[in-house]
């Protein structure tokens, strides 16, 4: 089958990779779409040193083999983080942090920048008929921001800030939208901030200050600007995923009593209710072929992914 193999220092397109069967507990999925994250270009700058497997882990796809047969024939997306199923997250419903788990495209399990993958049954979600694929493909990514108010009660009286004007920050500034919150957008790029006009302030500068600050700039710079912005016991919510490291002075932290909060994967089954709802609304993904990988990492669309 073609699949886009990470080999540890960069990404090889293969036309003859093994095609993975469905095994007890575990569907084979035949992939219809699957988007470039920026965590999957991350992956390749080093962001996972040990991974060597099939990339990507946003997807549509359609279940052909299961041994529940309930999900034979449906057109699903998933999760990413199969646990062990015994530890102490497992069993407190924290399997997304199990110390041994498998993350699909990252973590000792292939991805899904290949015609077919397998997933654990209980991370597979059945998408709606109504809802379109162009459209269900963001259901990972709205997960991974509806997280935010799942950990952290924002109430409609606060002030929000969200650092970054790219595809996650786009997402959770809509989630934080709903709740009615002051919300302001800091960004660099002008013709990306007026994607944000239509429903909260924005700014290219840092000047003002914020009960609550979402970094989603992808960048180790934005955990120096939420220091800059937020106020004396705020909370600051790490949304970024980089290679790297960023140098900053905890003890400001500290003293200031502020809170950071890191955030991650999020629940699936409101993501799919908000797209299906239209309450979400994104710019249209632009689509390659796998081959032409190369131009779909360096693209600057708002999302990019491969149709099979």
């Amino acid at each position: 089958m073609k699949a886009l193999y990470f080999d540890g220092t960069k990404p090889v397109y293969l036309e003859d990779y093994p095609k993975p069967a469905a095994s007890e507990g575990h569907s084979l999925i035949k992939v219809l779409m699957s988007a470039v994250c920026n965590t999957d270009r991350e992956v390749i700058k080093g962001y996972r040193p040990d991974f060597r497997g099939v990339l990507g882990h946003e997807f549509v796809g359609v279940v052909e083999a299961s041994d529940d047969k309930s999900l034979i024939g449906k057109r699903v997306v998933g999760e990413l983080n199969e646990g062990c199923g015994d530890c102490i997250y497992c069993n407190t419903n924290r399997e997304k942090h199990c110390l041994t788990r498998k993350v699909i495209g990252m973590e000792g399990l292939d991805g899904t920048f290949g015609e077919y993958f397998v997933l654990a049954n209980h991370l597979i979600h059945p998408i709606p008929d109504s809802l379109p694929t162009e459209k269900a493909i963001y259901t990972e990514p709205l997960a991974a921001a509806l997280e935010i108010p799942d950990m952290l009660h924002i109430r409609p009286s606060t002030n929000v800030a969200v650092i970054g004007d790219g595809r996650l920050a786009l997402m959770i500034a809509q989630v934080v939208a709903l709740t009615g919150a002051d919300l302001t957008i800091i960004g660099k790029n002008p013709d990306k901030l007026k994607n944000f006009e239509s429903f909260a302030k924005t700014s290219h500068k840092d000047g003002d200050t914020y009960e609550i600050v979402i970094d989603a700039c992808g960048h180790p710079s934005g955990i120096k600007t939420a220091k800059n912005i937020v106020r004396k016991r705020g909370t600051v919510v790490m949304k970024s995923t980089y290679a790297g490291t960023a140098n900053i002075d905890l003890s400001w932290f500290v003293v200031n009593e502020v809170t950071i909060m890191g955030s991650r994967c999020g629940p699936f089954e409101p993501a799919l209710k908000l797209l299906n709802m239209g309450l979400v609304n994104l710019p249209p993904i632009e689509l390659w072929d796998l081959k032409d990988y190369e131009k779909a990492l360096a693209s600057d669309a708002f999302k990019v992914g491969f149709k099979f």
